[in-house]
Order: C-alpha cells, then sequence, then structure tokens
C-alpha cells in the first residue's frame, strides 16, 4: 500500500463536476483520504493499494487539467485514512489572502537545495507550517514564525517588518544622539565615521533581509506556493521554494540537514521523511520526558491538542496530554454515571 500527497493550482471553472468526478473515481478503487476542490485547483492525500493508486494518478493525468501534476508518494502497510471525504472549498488550503500565484517564487530542486545546505550558504530557510508541525521536525537552521495557523502567515510577515521598521528607527535616534554628543563635546571625525560604519552595517543587515535569498518550505509543497508569492508581493525580491516540499527532498536526498520526524495529517501523526532511514525523535514524551515521536490528539475533547507521549505514559495519562486534562476527564465520567 501507499500513501500520496498531490495538489495543483489551475483555474476549474466547475468544482462541483470535478468533485463528483473525483468521488465516483476514488470510490471505485477503494481509496480513503481527502480531496478539496476550490476554483483555485485541486489538493488531495489518498491510500490505498498500489496498483488502485496508479489507476487513480494514470486518469488525474489524463484529465485536461492535471497532465503534469506531481505525486509524493510514502510506503504503509495500511491505509492510511479511515474515510474518503471529496469536497469543494473555497481554497484548496486554508489561508484567507488573496495573492496572484504567478509571483510565487521559483522552484528550488531537493537536490539543488541540499546542495546549499552542504556549502552552507548564506541563506534564510522559513518554514511555512504551523508551530505544532515544526515541533515534531524541521531543517536545521530554519527559522519559523510561531503560526498557530496558516492563516496567520500575513499577520506575522507583518510583525517581521514593523520589528524591522522599529530596529531602524532605534539605530537613526541612536546615530543622531551620538552625533550631537560629538559635535558638542569631543568632535572627533574617526569616532563619528567609524561608529557611523558601524551602524550602517546593523542596518543594511535588517534592510537587507528582503533582498537576502529565502528558501520556503511545507510538507508537500502547496503552501509554499502562496506564502513565497506573499514574501514577494512585500516586497522580499530573492524568493524561492523548495520543489515538492519535505516529502519530496526525504524521497531524493534522505534525511540529511533534517532534525525529527515529519508531522502529516493522516492516522499516521508523525513519519521518517527517508523511507529507507528512521531520524532520532527530537520530542519527547510529556509523562516521562524520554525521547518520543508517538502523536497523539488528548482525550479531553475541549482539549484536543497534540502531543507525544510513549504507550506506557499513555496509558497512565488515560490518553489525555496532562495530569489536568486526565483528572477532567474523570470528572466528566463520574459525573456522567450520577
Amino acid at each position: 500500500m501507499k500513501n500520496i500527497l498531490f495538489y495543483k493550482y489551475i483555474d476549474v471553472k466547475n468544482p462541483e463536476q470535478l468533485k463528483e468526478e473525483q468521488s465516483k473515481l476514488a470510490k471505485s478503487l477503494n481509496l480513503l483520504g481527502t480531496i478539496l476542490i476550490a476554483r483555485e485547483g485541486i489538493n488531495g492525500c489518498l491510500s490505498g493499494e498500489d496498483s488502485n493508486l496508479e489507476k487513480y494518478k494514470e486518469a488525474l493525468t489524463k484529465s485536461k487539467e492535471f497532465p503534469n501534476i506531481k505525486f509524493k508518494e510514502v510506503p504503509t502497510n495500511k491505509h492510511t485514512f479511515k474515510k474518503l471525504h471529496v469536497r469543494v472549498r473555497n481554497e484548496i488550503v486554508s489561508s484567507g489572502f488573496n495573492v496572484n500565484l504567478k509571483n510565487k517564487g521559483k522552484y528550488i530542486e531537493p537536490k539543488q537545495f541540499k546542495k546549499l545546505l552542504d556549502k552552507n550558504e548564506d541563506i534564510i530557510l522559513l518554514d511555512a507550517r504551523n508551530n505544532y508541525e515544526v515541533k515534531m521536525g524541521k531543517f536545521a537552521n530554519a527559522i519559523h514564525l510561531d503560526l498557530g495557523t496558516f492563516r496567520q502567515f500575513p499577520l506575522k510577515i507583518e510583525e517581521l517588518e514593523n520589528n524591522n521598521k522599529n530596529y531602524n528607527k532605534k539605530n537613526n535616534n541612536l546615530i543622531n544622539n551620538f552625533k550631537n554628543y560629538n559635535k558638542n563635546n569631543i568632535k572627533n571625525e574617526n569616532i563619528n565615521k567609524n561608529f557611523d560604519n558601524k551602524i550602517i552595517k546593523n542596518n543594511n543587515n535588517i534592510n537587507n533581509l528582503k533582498n537576502k535569498k529565502i528558501i520556503t518550505y511545507c510538507t508537500g509543497g502547496v503552501r509554499c506556493e502562496k506564502a513565497s508569492a506573499l514574501l514577494k508581493e512585500n516586497g522580499f525580491e530573492n524568493v524561492y521554494q523548495l520543489h515538492g516540499g519535505i516529502l519530496a527532498y526525504g524521497k531524493e536526498c534522505g534525511n540529511a540537514h533534517w532534525e525529527g520526524k515529519c508531522f502529516v495529517f493522516d492516522t499516521r501523526g508523525a513519519i521518517d521523511i527517508d523511507p529507507n532511514s528512521q531520524s532520532e525523535p527530537i520530542t519527547q514524551c510529556v509523562l516521562c520526558h524520554l525521547p518520543n515521536a508517538e502523536l497523539h490528539n488528548c482525550a479531553l475533547t475541549a482539549c484536543d491538542r497534540f502531543f507525544t507521549a510513549c504507550n506506557e505514559c499513555l496509558e497512565i495519562l488515560k490518553g489525555c496530554c496532562s495530569k489536568r486534562c486526565r483528572g477532567e476527564l474523570l470528572n466528566k465520567a463520574i459525573l456522567a454515571e450520577n
């Protein structure tokens, strides 16, 4: 069996019709998973028998809308979804912000990306995923914006720009104060010149953030199409996106420069990006604090947060993420009995 991930941004004239076609096709092949369809394209993740998935891929690529669609594939020993959902949405990935995808960052292929990391090139790796995904695993030295959801991406970029402006304003005030002090007191041109050069260099480091080579990445690439376009529309000039995302990189380049596991939105929870090699977890069991990457949802529905726990501690916590949630869950059970 396999799990496949795919997306394509393209003008879909009749989403409802495409939904019916996709639902009929996937059901006929006993596939499980989610397919989202919008006027902007298609985004899906499915599991099933290898032969059935090949038939699905062949049918999709033969259609006039999706001849060049790319698939990310990972072997599995069972279905990674419990049901099949084919739905029409406003977007194929929830963002809430409008960008022109013609402005998206250029693709950088996984092997080319690895070469840059091997050489320790002066680049900024920007993780476009949510904070709970980043906690499970990321590329070494990557930065992230502490996103609760992808919808927060524009706000975080705005905060980044405001921080830069405040930093520059603070430095400009410092320059003026220092110059006035020198003018009224020591009048040392060399000190002025050296100080100016130092502050100008610091200002350039901040201002040049928009000129630096930025490479965005996410699980399969669908979010980076919009993230990279948003960056470019906000003045970041040298923007790229990892083509095929983390999963394509893992298949082509292994787990070099990668730390931990990769969060996935299905029953597996988290996986190794290299099918042939296991990565050490960077997360810990919430109770015993030993290294662990087994991902769970808190059994207390009011909480429902993701957490990692070993099987022994999960049993102690009654499927909850903490002793507090376990207590609330047990209290609810007692009240229900009475």
